[in-house]
């Protein structure tokens, strides 16, 4: 019985205290550019739910006023309501063919946004695919 009650008392090695590190060590090599991406996906969401009014209004503008919207500007006037945290996280550009089918809207990241400034993220018309930062790929900065 004593025997046991010495063991306990013992403690860690410098041996098993090591092996501990570097497993957590290990564990942290992997799990921090997993989280850092997720972050990336949560902050590009912002301008990708924007993305998407924009298009759905500059559907909406065209209908109205006969052409698609050259600037995010015209489309403030009735067709398009966008959030003033938006707008100083956001810059956002819109490039539409005549015909609707082809051309990209954009969005560049300012300071005031978490994740850095000068990110984009662009929605392609005629692809239907978004490029660029929390996205994935060679082109996630």
């Amino acid at each position: 019985m004593n025997a046991i009650k010495k063991k306990l008392n013992e403690g860690f090695t410098l041996v098993e205290i090591l092996i501990v590190v570097v497993i957590i060590g290990i564990l942290a090599t992997v799990a921090v550019p997993t989280y850092l991406k997720y972050v990336e996906k949560a902050y590009a969401s912002d301008a990708k739910t924007q993305i998407k009014n924009i298009l759905m209004n500059a559907e909406i503008y065209r209908q109205g006023e006969g052409a698609y919207p050259t600037d995010i500007a015209e489309m403030e006037d009735g067709y398009l309501d966008m959030k003033p945290s938006v707008k100083e996280k956001w810059n956002f550009e819109i490039d539409i063919a005549e015909d609707g089918l082809t051309g990209t809207v954009g969005a560049t990241s300012t300071e005031k946004m978490d994740g850095g400034a000068d990110k984009t993220v662009t929605f392609d018309l005629e692809t239907g695919n978004y490029t660029g930062y929390g996205q994935g790929g060679e082109e996630s900065e």
